[in-house]
């Protein structure tokens, strides 16, 4: 009885890896199963066609004063612990907001900026 109970686990233990690696590989299909991959050829040119796109940077130079729109206030990531960025407790009504590198003090209610930091 001993010998069977043995031979019964040792039979388990190394059937696991095979069940595990076939469960794996079924996995894996189903999961690229849903994947489309379209290719577009055209026949008609024989030869390949290069678009240079030129990229323009806009940064924003910031100004004590100047009101910031809503659609730059969506941008703008709030900074709810300002003491890791070793910034002051801003006051009521202000709080502090990410954008670029800098550090901004904006007014809740009117965006207007009080206080530009520059990041370390």
């Amino acid at each position: 009885m001993k010998k069977f109970i043995v031979a019964l686990v040792a039979a388990t233990v190394l059937a696991g890896p095979i069940a595990t690696a076939a469960q794996a590989q079924e996995w894996r299909n189903d999961r690229d199963r849903g994947r489309q991959v379209e290719k577009h050829v055209d026949k008609r040119v024989n030869k390949t066609v290069h678009v240079d796109k030129k990229v323009v940077i806009h940064k924003q130079r910031w100004s004590k004063g100047h009101r910031a729109s809503a659609a730059e206030r969506r941008r703008m990531a709030d900074v709810r612990d300002y003491r890791r960025y070793r910034l002051s407790a801003p006051p009521r009504g202000y709080k502090w907001v990410k954008v670029d590198n800098d550090y901004l003090m904006i007014g809740i209610a009117t965006g207007v900026i009080s206080s530009i930091i520059a990041a370390r």
